[in-house]
């Protein structure tokens, strides 16, 4: 049984691969700031997805996505706002995608699930 970090280092490995096989472009990782940490930043034609990755060993206490609750979608978009402001991509259309991973205990990727548009901001002060 991996520990946290291990299991969650293995999860946003897989999905790097699994983003760039979709023709993602990878912007960042672990990007953070005083606000918070968004895992993946990419590319996606004229889209910039603030990607959050969750990696569970199994799906019994639910799917990994479900762990993206509301105060954690508040940090994703906070964060994201700042990078938005430090590279000045105003002009850019951007979502928050979710990206679900279960892994083994073999470093082996049972599952990976991207959900597209998984929340949404609703203004500055609509969090």
């Amino acid at each position: 049984m991996y520990n946290k970090k291990v299991l969650g280092s293995i999860g946003e490995k897989a999905a790097i691969e699994y983003l760039e096989g979709r023709g993602y472009t990878i912007v960042e990782k672990n990007f953070r700031c005083k606000l918070g940490e968004i895992d993946i930043i990419a590319a996606d034609n004229d889209v910039i997805a603030f990607i959050e990755v969750k990696t569970r060993s199994s799906d019994i206490f639910g799917t990994p996505g479900e762990a993206v609750n509301f105060y954690k979608q508040r940090k994703i978009v906070q964060t994201a706002l700042a990078f938005i402001k430090q590279k000045k991509l105003y002009d850019w259309m951007s979502r928050f995608d979710v990206v679900e991973v279960i892994a083994d205990d073999y470093d082996n990727i049972i599952d990976i699930n991207l959900i597209k548009n998984a929340f949404e901001y609703s203004g500055k002060y609509g969090y």
